[in-house]
């Protein structure tokens, strides 16, 4: 390879990992409480954002060793590593949110309420998101799975982590842009990894959650969403 095309690779590789950084890598924010909806978007997104990057990029460079970078000329490749890191991140959501659901029915077991509540916090955050270009076709599938999942979300019987927790192991095994032979040969080391980066942003909302504060802030939306129909209902 010549010196100007280890320029021109070292440059576009430069450019895709600032992009990279630029929604993933985004400045931990210093930790506060959570005790209203915005808050609780906030931490689930940047969470799942956090733990989906980590350990897609993380998988893809140590397969790749040295050989990272030139990864990062192959247009095929680019293409299924943005299609992998929006999949794997809308499983992180969909766990995430799922854990937050059943930690909240801890101390408010109403899982009917609960399940309107967490749907309103992932559908801000698919709102926010929307459909990336380069998130590929079956991208807006996956989001109506994950707002299904809320729906039907069992609260009262989630007491298994592996269960609560296992999308964005599929995920990151079935997304991952690695050969299926290395894959069978990679998953328990590959599942293992995103489990243990789920340990730090469970125990920090086990932490920060304040459970009256959030429920509060949810019934008070509710109510003002019904006095406003009520309102368009009666002409008044």
């Amino acid at each position: 390879m010549s010196e100007a095309q280890k320029k021109s690779l070292f440059e576009r590789f430069e450019e895709v990992w600032r992009a990279l950084k630029s929604h993933f890598l985004r400045p931990r924010k210093k930790l506060r409480p959570i005790e209203d909806l915005d808050a609780l978007a906030d931490f689930i997104e940047g969470r799942s954002s956090l733990v989906s990057q980590t350990s897609l990029y993380g998988y893809i460079k140590t397969r790749a060793g040295t050989r990272f970078p030139e990864l990062f000329q192959n247009d095929l490749f680019l293409e299924s590593i943005n299609i992998a890191k929006w999949h794997v991140w809308c499983a992180c959501v969909s766990d995430l949110a799922v854990y937050t659901g059943r930690l909240l029915y801890e101390t408010h077991p109403h899982s009917e309420e609960l399940r309107q509540l967490m749907r309103f916090v992932v559908v801000g955050i698919a709102d926010r998101v929307g459909v990336p270009d380069d998130a590929g076709r079956d991208f807006p599938d996956a989001i109506s799975q994950m707002i299904n999942r809320i729906e039907c979300a069992p609260f009262s019987e989630l007491d298994d982590l592996e269960t609560i927790f296992q999308l964005s192991g599929d995920a990151l095994v079935h997304w991952s842009p690695i050969v299926d032979e290395l894959k069978v040969l990679d998953e328990e080391i590959v599942r293992n990894s995103i489990r243990f980066r789920w340990q730090e942003p469970r125990r920090d909302l086990r932490k920060l959650l304040d459970v009256q504060s959030t429920v509060a802030d949810w019934a008070k939306g509710a109510k003002q969403s019904r006095q406003l129909a009520d309102s368009a209902h009666t002409g008044g």
